[in-house]
C-alpha cells in the first residue's frame, strides 16, 4: 500500500506521529493485542499503523494482510447490498418483511405485563424492510433486561449456529416477539440478519454468493468472507476477551458471539456480524461509498441512494439513541451512524460522519466534508472502557492543518 506525505492533502507529519506512541501505550504489556490504523485523505493514504501482536501466545506481530472478525461492520455492507436491489425495482421500503419471511405473519409485539403473564398485541404497523433497515422494527439482541422479551431471546441462544440453514436461524427471530410496535423506538438489534436473508430470498441466491458476485469481486475484496478457508489461517488474528485490564484472554465460543469459529463454513451467515475482513478490503468498501459509489470499472450504487442511506431517518422524539445505558451520540440512517450535528459528538468531527464499527473494538468511519476515511481494526471483545477508538479519532483531526 502506497502511503504519500501528509502535507500533500492538507494534514501534519508532527501531529501523526501522535498516533504511533499512543496506540503502543494501547497494546504494552498485551493490554490489547495488535491495532492496525489508516487515514486516507482526499484519495490517497497519509498513514498506516502497526502495532502489537495478531496471536499473543504464537509471537506473531500483526501484519497489513491480516485477516480480522468485523461484526457489525458487516452491516453497513449489507445494507448497501440491499439498497443495490431496492435500486433495480425489486422492492419498496415498506414492503412488510412478512412478503419475503412469512413467518413474520405470526409475530405478536409485547404489550404489557398482566396479573396472569405477558399481554402481547398485533403489530400495527406490521414490522417493513425500512424498519429493519434503521432498527425500528422491534427486534433486539436480547442484551438487556428491561423487558420479558429480552429473556425469551436469551433462551433462544446461540441463535447462530454454524450447521442450522439460515432460513431456520430467522424463523426463530420471527417467532420470538417484538419489543415495541414498529417505528415507535429504537433498538440495535438482529435486523440486518433479517435483511441478509431477505437478499438471498429477493435474489434468489445464497447471501455469501450475491455479496461476491454484487460486491467482493467488484471491488477486488479478496479476502472478505463468511469463512476463512484453510489456506488463508495463518493470517487470522486471534481473538480475545478480558475480565481484567492487562489480561487477554482466549474466549469460550458464548464470547466469540454470533459467528463462533471462523474456519468452518456456515450455513447460516449473520448478515448483522459474521464477515471476516481486512484493513485493505473494507479500505476498498469505504472507497467505493466516499467516491459516491463508483469504483475503477463501474458503479456499484447511485450517489442519490448514498446520501438518503446516509442521511439521518430518526425523530428527534427518539434521541438520543442508546445501545443499552450509553449513548452512541449520533443519529441512525440505513446502516450506518450519522452524525447529524457537530455538538452531538463526544470527539474531533465533522457534521455528517456516517460509519460504523463491530463488537471487536473494529471501527470505520467517512468524513465527505473532509474526504476523510477513518480505520482501526483489532480482535478484543470486553465490556471494559480501552478508549482506543475515540482516542485514534481525535488524533486524526488533531492533524488536519489546512
Amino acid at each position: 500500500m502506497n502511503i504519500y506525505a501528509p502535507e500533500s492533502v492538507g494534514m501534519h507529519s508532527g501531529r501523526l506521529d501522535r498516533i504511533a506512541p499512543i496506540m503502543t501505550e494501547f497494546v504494552k504489556d498485551n493490554q490489547l493485542p495488535g491495532i492496525m490504523t489508516l487515514i486516507q485523505r482526499r484519495g490517497k493514504v497519509v498513514h498506516l499503523g502497526k502495532f502489537g501482536m495478531m496471536d499473543i501466545e504464537a509471537g506473531k506481530p500483526i501484519q497489513e494482510d491480516t485477516i480480522f472478525r468485523i461484526y457489525s461492520m458487516t452491516k453497513p455492507i449489507i445494507s448497501v447490498a440491499l439498497m443495490m436491489l431496492y435500486e433495480e425495482g425489486r422492492f419498496g421500503l415498506q414492503d412488510p418483511v412478512a412478503k419475503f419471511i412469512p413467518a413474520f405473519a405470526k409475530t405478536k409485539v409485547y404489550d404489557s405485563a398482566g396479573v396472569l403473564g405477558a399481554k402481547w398485541a398485533e403489530p400495527d404497523p406490521q414490522p417493513n424492510l425500512y424498519h429493519l433497515l434503521t432498527h425500528t422494527a422491534g427486534l433486539s439482541y436480547g442484551w438487556f433486561f428491561d423487558s420479558p422479551v429480552e429473556e425469551m431471546y436469551r433462551q433462544q441462544s446461540p441463535i447462530f449456529k454454524r450447521d442450522e440453514p439460515l432460513s431456520v436461524v430467522i424463523e426463530k427471530i420471527a417467532s420470538l416477539p417484538l419489543l415495541f410496535q414498529p417505528g415507535t423506538q429504537w433498538r440495535y438489534s438482529y435486523a440486518t440478519d433479517v435483511l441478509g436473508y431477505v437478499i438471498q430470498v429477493i435474489a434468489d441466491m445464497p447471501l455469501a454468493d450475491f455479496l461476491q458476485e454484487r460486491i467482493f469481486k467488484p471491488l477486488g475484496m479478496v479476502d472478505t468472507a463468511f469463512h476463512v478457508t484453510a489456506d488463508k489461517w495463518h493470517r487470522l488474528a486471534q481473538l480475545y476477551t478480558s475480565q481484567l485490564l492487562y489480561n487477554p484472554v482466549l474466549p469460550s465460543p458464548e464470547e466469540a458471539l454470533l459467528i463462533s469459529d471462523v474456519t468452518i463454513p456456515t450455513q447460516s451467515p449473520s448478515g448483522g456480524g459474521g464477515l471476516v475482513s481486512t484493513l485493505g478490503d473494507y479500505l476498498a468498501f469505504s472507497n467505493c461509498l466516499i467516491n459516491q459509489g463508483k469504483y475503477d470499472g463501474g458503479i456499484l450504487i447511485g450517489r442519490k441512494t448514498l446520501a438518503y442511506m446516509t442521511a439521518n431517518h430518526i425523530p428527534e422524539a427518539l434521541m438520543p439513541l442508546k445501545i443499552g445505558v450509553s449513548p452512541i451520540n449520533s443519529g441512525f440512517g440505513l446502516g450506518f451512524s450519522v452524525l447529524t450535528h457537530l455538538g452531538q459528538g463526544r470527539t474531533l468531527t465533522s457534521a455528517g460522519e456516517y460509519g460504523w464499527g463491530g463488537a471487536a473494538r473494529t471501527v470505520f468511519w467517512i468524513d465527505p466534508a473532509e474526504d476523510l476515511i477513518g480505520l482501526l481494526m483489532t480482535q478484543h471483545i470486553s465490556g471494559l472502557p480501552y478508549p482506543v477508538q475515540e482516542r485514534f479519532h481525535n488524533l486524526v483531526y488533531q492533524a488536519i492543518v489546512d
